[in-house]
């Protein structure tokens, strides 16, 4: 029976009705994404540790991917099924900025400095037919974007 799994191990927490991002800190307060077990930090190789990331954040800026990347290394739909995504940065509160694709597609609903939400979403499917799950940001307001506050 298929089920739904991580596109990788260590990138977020799963299954969880709040799903977080794993990032790995280190002794001089720096913070790193994706979750790695090792930094170097001062020339010695340090052991990270493992967080939880915040779970909002600001859109800091983004594009949208009209035509389907080459694969490999693209790994998403084929090309007849192919729709057009969102990527972009999301400006995690005194942490880092993550790249992630967004859940809007549509640039028009989408502002630079919109507070985003992680969410989980699926991505294809694996070799053992699963459904592959990644982690995307969705905008907090419900995708007002551009008419969010205005009059």
């Amino acid at each position: 029976m298929a089920q739904q799994v991580p596109i990788a191990e260590n990138l977020f927490t799963w299954p969880s009705d709040n799903p977080a991002l794993i990032g790995g800190r280190s002794s001089d307060g720096r913070v790193v994404f994706p979750y790695r077990a090792h930094r170097l930090v001062g020339g010695v190789r340090e052991e990270l540790e493992r967080v939880e990331l915040p779970r909002r954040g600001t859109l800091w800026t983004f594009t949208t991917q009209r035509f389907r990347p080459p694969a490999p290394p693209y790994a998403g739909d084929d090309e007849q099924s192919f729709e057009p995504f969102a990527v972009g940065y999301v400006e995690l509160p005194g942490v880092l900025r993550v790249e992630a694709r967004l859940t809007e597609p549509d640039p028009a609903k989408l502002r630079i400095g919109q507070e985003m939400e992680l969410r989980i979403v699926p991505f294809g499917t694996d070799a053992d037919g699963n459904q592959t799950m990644i982690y995307a940001f969705a905008p907090a307001d419900g995708g007002k974007g551009a008419d969010h506050g205005s009059e």
